[in-house]
């Protein structure tokens, strides 16, 4: 593969090399004089392109009193700027056979269009317009009827289905009062309502700016003509000076003593969380944890699975698992869930969660079980960067959070150079007894 050329202040120079069994596409970057960083991913595979903006704000950079409010303008960027009327961005897009949609994690927003490739400017010019001319447009309006939704929406996927606010619950317990991470995006209902329209101008104002952006284009288009294209509508926005930082995510190493929280709700069964801080995401600690939580709890092939499941059954298999949340600027959780089959004391199915998980420090782990992990990662990762979205996401996330697009092309050999040393090293450090946080739902009926 011939690495692309990359255009940084106006000067052309190579690009850093990219691993060619991790991003086998050509990368090309430049930044405008107003910081706002361009990259492109040229592919003349289909007549497609996807545009992907990663804006570096999340929940992690709000300030006290203002939780919810990167969440709130993930909706809010749809419902109009100064040259698009309201619904209007979604209208231009699929009606020009196209689709779009926006998430917002701890880290940061991003917005994305997949368009056919002769509406690239289009979708350009939406996106430019809604960064530099949503404040004029927003209006008390617009704004409470999406702190409705926002409300309806903490409804519907928390408060009202059962075990939906686990992830609500663990963040909390997991990083102390004051960390970036202690809250979640969808933030709290007081502090969106108790704010004022200006407050959510002044938010926009200071984190939608090109120098706090990231433009990813990949698919059907020259870099050429995207950097010009963005030259053209985004080069006439004015940056931001000082853009406040979001506080420190450092801890102290993990934690030193064991928390515990048991929740009876409305639920069909006990169900057991148990989570640990472990390495920032993007570290090769974070690797091997990435490889530990597939071999514990990815499939019918994983522990989790052969041990509980099938093994003891006191497990149901549809509802038993490992993940790590991918998290870049502290200490990432991993969350370990299992739920009971009918029958089964939740102390039982706790001793039994506790002993596979103890397993992955006791007994080192097979071949055969690192190679099915890895199989499944190298399935994940190219599912992932298999079409022009998901391409376009992977590279506007790492520019955002490494400053380099390329290094995209190293997560995968990462995993694959991950040895059954390195993920008994990582559960031996991360997977303490003491430093666990266990959350319990029980039925309302066990409580009676």
């Amino acid at each position: 593969m011939k690495s692309g050329q990359g255009i940084v202040g106006g000067v052309t120079s190579p690009t850093a090399p990219v691993a060619t069994t991790g991003y086998p596409w050509p990368i090309e970057t430049t930044r405008l004089a107003n910081g706002l960083r361009v990259v492109v991913s040229e592919d003349r595979t289909a007549p497609v392109v996807c545009v992907n903006l990663w804006y570096d704000v999340g929940s992690r950079h709000e300030p006290p009193g203002q939780t919810g409010f990167a969440h709130l303008f993930e909706h809010l960027m749809f419902e109009g700027s100064q040259h698009v009327k309201k619904t209007e961005h979604m209208k231009l897009v699929q009606g020009n056979g196209g689709s779009l949609n926006a998430t917002t994690n701890p880290d940061r927003t991003n917005y994305f269009e997949s368009m056919p490739s002769e509406h690239l400017e289009l979708a350009l010019w939406l996106e430019a317009d809604r960064m530099g001319g949503l404040v004029p447009a927003l209006t008390q309006e617009t704004l409470d009827n999406q702190r409705e939704v926002v409300k309806n929406e903490r409804r519907q996927r928390y408060d009202n289905v059962p075990y939906g606010d686990a992830w609500l619950r663990l963040l909390p317990l997991l990083y102390p009062e004051g960390h970036p991470y202690h809250h979640s995006t969808i933030g709290s209902m007081e502090d969106l309502n108790g704010a004022a329209l200006d407050t959510f101008k002044a938010f926009h104002q200071q984190y939608y700016a090109p120098n706090n952006c990231v433009l990813t284009v990949a698919g059907d288009a020259s870099p050429a003509e995207v950097f010009a294209l963005a030259e053209k509508y985004f080069g006439v926005i004015d940056p931001v000076a000082d853009i406040p930082p979001a506080p420190a995510g450092h801890l102290a190493g993990p934690a030193t003593s064991a928390v515990r929280e048991t929740v009876t709700a409305a639920v069909p069964a006990p169900r057991l969380y148990l989570s640990h801080r472990t390495f920032p995401f993007g570290t090769a600690g974070y690797d091997a944890i990435t490889v530990l939580a597939t071999v514990l709890g990815s499939g019918r092939g994983s522990r989790l699975y052969q041990r509980l499941a099938d093994g003891k059954r006191i497990a149901q298999p549809d509802y038993i698992g490992s993940y790590g949340v991918d998290l870049a600027h502290a200490p990432a959780p991993l969350i370990i869930t299992a739920t009971a089959k009918d029958g089964v004391p939740v102390e039982q199915l706790e001793q039994g969660l506790v002993e596979v998980v103890q397993s992955l420090v006791d007994e080192p782990v097979t071949d055969d079980e690192l190679n099915r992990a890895k199989a499944l990662l190298t399935t994940s990762w190219w599912r992932q960067v298999s079409t022009v979205g998901g391409r376009a996401d992977t590279l506007g996330r790492y520019t955002t959070q490494f400053g380099d697009p390329a290094t995209a092309g190293y997560r995968l050999p990462a995993w694959q150079a991950v040895t059954a040393d390195d993920v008994t090293e990582a559960a031996t450090r991360t997977l303490q007894p003491d430093s666990r946080v266990t959350l319990t739902y029980l039925p309302e009926e066990e409580k009676a």
